[in-house]
């Protein structure tokens, strides 16, 4: 069992949702994100309802770089040691390349991407110094091919994030106690899609069920999992096949 666990965005949708599974199942918690007063409550929360666990809480910004190693560090340090990292820190929806919102979709690049770099560069030091660990990385069904209009740069961060973690795990092929793992998260409702037309999207599922599912996917430790795995896995295969047409009608 994987018992000191590092969320990033912990503080809403799936981080949170990730956060009380992983305490429900006996882990301790360090967790991260901007909101410092939410994590304050959700910290609360799981002390209240598993005294038996640990949580630790860090304001984090996983924009600023230099942050996220300090930030790591010293959780790590009050931990004891860290176990397993979820790289899931993440914002969504832009808009179309050309209208005129460039910032936008640079922000959602660097902070689904760049930010996810800089939290693999923190938590494999860690993991390498320990000589074990198991980073997962949160990627989207998205990342399977290009997506038009306001996901096309969210689509691209996630394929961003899919390459980058088959590249650690290629380094880690001869390192078996440190394990890494991509996670494909279909559509879930959660508070940042919850106004959203996801919410009359084909397949989508609430975010505590979709919450347990990735934990049972992570504890599994694979290379890859689609959640929920029916009808991911499978359209996923054939999102990669479709013709670019077809694809069109995803989104």
């Amino acid at each position: 069992m994987r018992k000191r666990i590092l969320i990033t965005g912990a503080s809403s949708g799936l981080g949170r949702g990730m956060a009380r599974e992983f305490a429900r199942a006996g882990s301790d918690l360090a967790l991260c994100a901007r909101r410092i007063d939410r994590l304050q409550a959700l910290k609360a929360e799981l002390e209240v309802a598993h005294p038996g666990i640990r949580v630790a809480i860090r304001s984090l910004d996983v924009t600023q770089y230099d942050e996220v190693f300090s930030v790591f560090r010293s959780l790590r340090d009050e931990l004891g040691g860290l176990d397993r990292v979820v790289v899931n820190a993440g914002i969504g929806q832009g808009a179309p390349i050309g209208k005129g919102q460039f910032a936008l979709n640079r922000s959602i690049v660097e902070t689904n991407f760049l930010a996810a770099l800089a939290q693999c560069e923190a938590a494999m030091e860690i993991f390498r110094d320990a000589s074990q660990g198991h980073l997962v990385l949160i990627s989207s069904m998205s990342a399977m091919r290009g997506m038009r209009g306001g996901l096309t740069a969210y689509a691209a961060s996630k394929a961003g994030v899919a390459s980058l973690a088959e590249g650690i795990r290629t380094d880690m092929l001869r390192k078996p106690a440190i394990k890494v793992s991509t996670i494909f998260p279909g559509y879930i409702r959660t508070e940042m899609n919850d106004q959203s037309p996801a919410k009359q999207t084909p397949h989508i599922i609430d975010e505590a069920t979709g919450c347990r599912l990735l934990v049972r996917a992570i504890d599994k430790e694979k290379a890859k999992a689609y959640v929920p795995w029916w009808p991911w896995a499978p359209l996923g295969w054939l999102m990669k096949r479709m013709p670019l047409a077809w694809v069109a009608k995803l989104n």
